[in-house]
């Protein structure tokens, strides 16, 4: 089944992109924002699990604002080891409620785990996965930050032994099992340094042999079952190299428990 939504994403952007950068006259002017940049991190390590091969990974990111949507593509491609891997998101999120919501869809790209580059593949064994997500970005007054997000179609299909799934089908949990994944944050400052404290963990449940359209043993992306799969902090400061700019860096400290993993990273953005 075509998922029609997930291939007007790419459209989509680059339509909203060239009404801002073209729609521009004397007499109306379209205010928005575009930002680039780039972060070389030690490890790629997302939401508890390590991706890129056990080496440093680039991250571009490029984006474009108006009022309270945005759009955007983010990358991760690592630069050593025996096995790289990249990744390439498309992103548009909507930010309401003077600020303390935020819904965003994204559209996970992943070259490597298909056997072609067919980027416009939304079937079968499709490199893409979607999900959708809900954020309380917090206030002054609650200092607390709270998201949950699930995958609704694409490559969450779970692979059993050697025999991957060749078909998925999107009207039922056969090919997809829905992962979901939510996380707790407390942000704050400590001189001159931000800290941000996070707490991530997942409501998936492995399948019975009781449920026909289940994959028996299967989880869910994120883990082995119900539980914490990111836990730690990040610090982060800008170092002033001129009067003009500060260069940000960040370090984090993160533990999978239910994996039993534990990584120390380190970051430079530009």
């Amino acid at each position: 089944m075509k998922i029609f939504y997930s291939k007007l994403l790419p459209t989509t952007i680059l339509l909203f992109t060239t009404i801002l950068l073209f729609a521009q006259t004397d007499s109306t002017k379209i205010s928005f924002d575009v930002n680039f940049g780039a972060d070389i991190m030690s490890r790629y390590v997302w939401r508890g699990t390590e991706f890129g091969g056990n080496a440093p990974s680039i991250q571009p990111t490029i984006s474009f604002s108006y009022h309270n949507i945005e759009i955007g593509a983010w990358g991760a491609y690592s630069i050593a080891g025996a096995n790289t891997s990249q990744e390439m998101d498309l992103f548009i999120d909507y930010t309401f409620l003077s600020d303390k919501f935020t819904i965003i869809f994204t559209d996970y790209y992943f070259p490597s785990d298909t056997g072609s580059y067919e980027y416009f593949n939304y079937e079968n064994k499709t490199g893409h996965i979607g999900e959708i997500g809900l954020i309380f970005n917090g206030t002054k007054k609650i200092p607390f930050s709270l998201s949950a997000y699930v995958n609704i179609f694409g490559n969450d299909a779970p692979k059993l032994g050697d025999n991957p799934v060749d078909t998925i089908n999107f009207n039922n949990k056969t090919g997809i099992q829905y992962s979901n994944y939510f996380e707790l944050g407390y942000n704050t400052n400590i001189k001159n340094l931000n800290l941000n404290i996070f707490m991530g963990f997942t409501l998936n449940k492995p399948e019975s042999s009781n449920d026909t359209n289940g994959f028996v043993g299967e989880s869910g992306f994120y883990g082995n079952g119900r539980g914490i799969v990111n836990l730690g902090l990040t610090l982060s400061k800008n170092i002033k190299v001129t009067n003009h700019y500060s260069l940000p860096i960040t370090s984090s400290l993160i533990t999978n428990p239910q994996a039993q993993k534990v990584y120390l990273l380190f970051g430079i953005s530009f």
